[in-house]
């Protein structure tokens, strides 16, 4: 759609206005804007030109789109540092974000292979696998798994059924401080229930983490997977 009156570009105008939205507070970080064909009839111009408009926002780093999804309000990528001690509530709020978990799921099952391996124990040993989501200000950043030898530490699942936090939960058991051992980053994409949970695209970008904590004698407490949304979470690696 063309221009006729000599003046600002429709493209451009529909720019300034969902900019001028964005500045008022009408969406936040994460909320999802109105669809292509929404925003035709509210400008009452075509869907192209509404696209030249949002494109332009995306290039300010405004906007995000996702193929299939729509477009997003951008939100700053929250530091996550991952180094001796990784404390999720203490990084968000260092962050200055307000951090919160939920529980998705507290099972008892065998260990892998590579589980067992990790957490020093047998081969279909009992561990406790606590399936959680990562919130930063209401937004969901990451989806985690923790594995813990419930030979070790009889008692953790009472605990995590109390609290849905790892470090309150280990003191509980007689763990007062433990270390992260090793840790290992990847590059993944999104599963089905990556996606529902973070509230992605199938397909999307993510790190993914997984590391070993230890106690005071070296002794595993813990093996850990977080699948962490790429463009919500910038981890920074402490020595």
């Amino acid at each position: 759609m063309r221009n006729t009156t000599g003046t600002t570009p429709i493209w451009k105008a529909i720019a300034d206005t969902l900019r001028a939205d964005l500045a008022e507070g009408r969406y936040v970080p994460g909320d999802k804007l109105p669809t292509e064909a929404a925003l035709a009839e509210r400008f009452g111009v075509n869907r192209h030109t509404v696209r030249h408009g949002i494109s332009a926002l995306v290039d300010e780093g405004l906007v995000r789109t996702r193929r299939g999804a729509g477009a997003f309000v951008a939100s700053t990528p929250t530091d996550y540092p991952i180094g001796k001690r990784v404390r999720f509530h203490e990084n968000l709020i260092a962050a200055g974000r307000q951090p919160e978990k939920r529980v998705l799921q507290v099972e008892t099952r065998s260990a892998t292979q590579g589980e067992a391996s990790a957490l020093d124990i047998e081969v279909g040993g009992a561990v406790c696998a606590y399936h959680g989501l990562s919130l930063a200000d209401g937004q969901p950043i990451a989806i985690f798994e923790s594995l813990f030898p419930l030979e070790r530490l009889s008692g953790l699942i009472a605990a995590l059924n109390e609290t849905s936090s790892v470090t309150e939960a280990l003191r509980s058991v007689g763990i007062a401080d433990y270390t992260r051992a090793t840790t290992r980053l990847t590059a993944v994409r999104a599963n089905a229930t990556h996606a529902l949970h973070l509230q992605l695209s199938e397909g999307d970008p993510l790190l993914r983490s997984s590391g070993v904590n230890v106690d005071e004698g070296d002794q595993p407490v813990e093996y850990g997977r977080t699948w962490f949304a790429g463009d919500r979470v910038t981890l920074t690696l402490e020595s």
